[in-house]
């Protein structure tokens, strides 16, 4: 067995970006495996969320928000590079978590054991682990997936990995990412505080230069004409990539300010209530549209009032103290 940390999943304790209380319990794969790999790590992953601050309208979409890797490397010095599949992946993930490195490798969900009820044997959909932990000879994995650290073996990691199938030529390898951690840094506290605050002026100097939810709001009654005429998985997919974007970003958002508030940047708790509205009004207007959808009612907008002025109130507040 090749692993990194001594975890076990059953009394893993997550990070309270994925506690009970939060809005978007969940934001993304990819997110929510590097909040639960820093926190696994004795790493804060609040401290590098100035990213969400970028989050924009774009279209078919709103960001589909990361942490940057750069950023990572900032803070805490962690380095992140692609991985070159041409042996069986489970002999690179063997290879690289014996030399203390976690594998972010994409997989496909239906043989996840933690989506049960949602994906676990029922559809086949792209998602990101965290991979810290293998044990080929008996078919184990340890991996970071949504909100906590899981384990799966027999028959899941067979499936996984295509292990007791002929190989399709057709199939392409996935895309696998290792975290190196040899130059892996643990800032004191004002120098957390001090890089964090870096990141916060250069992504707010990245905010979209046109307030995103007036140029939703102006594609939004369209989109929603066409939502009425499609099957519900077609709206599920909008909301995943429109209002949970964004809910969860903004929530994130909020925590990052009151993190640095209470590290002693006083006076961003009116920002970060702002940016908490808007989360929950992204999570009341979900269940407001599936209705709508579903049962073709019409959709009250006001809301999207409420959202233009709660964005253009927390940037403006975050630009007047820091993008001058």
């Amino acid at each position: 067995m090749s692993r990194i940390l001594p975890l076990d999943a059953r009394s893993y304790a997550r990070s309270a970006l994925h506690g009970e209380e939060r809005a978007w319990r969940e934001t993304n794969c990819y997110v929510d495996l590097w909040i639960e790999l820093l926190h696994a790590l004795g790493l804060d992953p609040v401290a590098p969320l100035a990213f969400t601050l970028d989050c924009d309208f774009e279209g078919d979409q709103w960001t589909f928000f990361k942490y940057p890797l750069e950023d990572l490397r900032t803070v805490y010095g962690l380095e992140v590079l692609e991985l070159a599949v041409w042996l069986p992946l489970t002999t690179h993930l063997e290879e690289q978590v014996s030399r203390g490195r976690p594998v972010i490798v994409e997989v496909d969900s239906f043989h996840l054991p933690d989506t049960a009820g949602v994906s676990y044997g029922v559809e086949h959909t792209k998602s990101s682990i965290a991979v810290q932990e293998i044990d080929l000879a008996h078919r184990r994995l340890g991996y970071f997936h949504g909100p906590g650290y899981f384990q799966l073996e027999g028959a899941d990691f067979a499936g996984l990995f295509q292990l007791d199938v002929e190989r399709d030529p057709r199939r392409l390898p996935p895309y696998v990412e290792i975290v190196k951690l040899d130059a892996q840094v643990r800032p004191k506290p004002a120098e957390l505080t001090a890089r964090a605050l870096g990141l916060l002026r250069e992504h707010l100097r990245r905010r979209p230069s046109r307030n995103p939810f007036t140029a939703w709001r102006e594609r939004f009654e369209r989109d929603l004409e066409w939502l009425r005429t499609q099957p519900l998985p077609v709206f599920h997919g909008y909301a995943f990539a429109t209002l949970r974007q964004l809910g969860a970003n903004f929530e994130l958002t909020a925590s990052f300010l009151r993190w640095l508030e209470g590290r002693g940047e006083t006076g961003l708790e009116p920002a970060a209530v702002q940016f908490d509205a808007i989360s929950g009004t992204a999570k009341t207007l979900m269940l407001k549209l599936a209705r709508a959808v579903m049962h073709k009612k019409p959709l009250d907008l006001a809301p999207f009032a409420s959202l233009e002025h709660a964005w253009a109130g927390g940037m403006g507040q975050l630009a007047d103290r820091y993008d001058r």
